[in-house]
């Protein structure tokens, strides 16, 4: 496995754990069914794409990548924050949005930053991408 493969599946890594982290953050707290599917399949989403990049990593002896420690403290502190007013729905939807967006842009970096990576880990980070994206798309009504 090259270095840039192993970096991307990486990063990959820590952004499905960011990701999941974000909606068990919220998903106690919102009201509207279809929102809770929403994210409750996006989570199973992640988890799959999770152990295929597992599965990766585990060849060469890799135990991943977390997500930063302070990303993580200052997205549970806004969270919670945000989880304080009365619209739940929406600040749960404006959370995950904002997740969405910087989880695309951050995994588009790393596609452009990573070149040499082989082509199924591009194709992990670009699925990881879309599901981004469509969950991102999913918040609007609640916005």
């Amino acid at each position: 496995m090259n270095q840039d493969t192993l970096r991307l599946l990486r990063e990959c890594d820590a952004g499905i754990k960011m990701g999941v982290a974000t909606i068990e953050n919220v998903e106690d707290h919102v009201q509207a069914q279809q929102l809770r599917d929403y994210l409750n399949d996006n989570k199973a989403a992640h988890e799959r794409l999770r152990q295929e990049v597992k599965a990766e990593l585990q060849k060469v002896g890799d135990e991943g990548k977390d997500p930063a420690i302070m990303a993580k403290g200052m997205a549970l502190v806004k969270t919670k924050m945000k989880l304080l007013g009365q619209n739940k729905d929406g600040a749960a939807a404006s959370l995950i949005s904002d997740g969405c967006h910087m989880g695309v842009k951050s995994l588009a970096r790393y596609l452009n930053q990573y070149k040499d990576a082989d082509e199924s880990t591009k194709d992990i980070a670009r699925d990881l991408i879309a599901l981004e994206e469509t969950l991102g798309a999913q918040m609007r009504p609640y916005l």
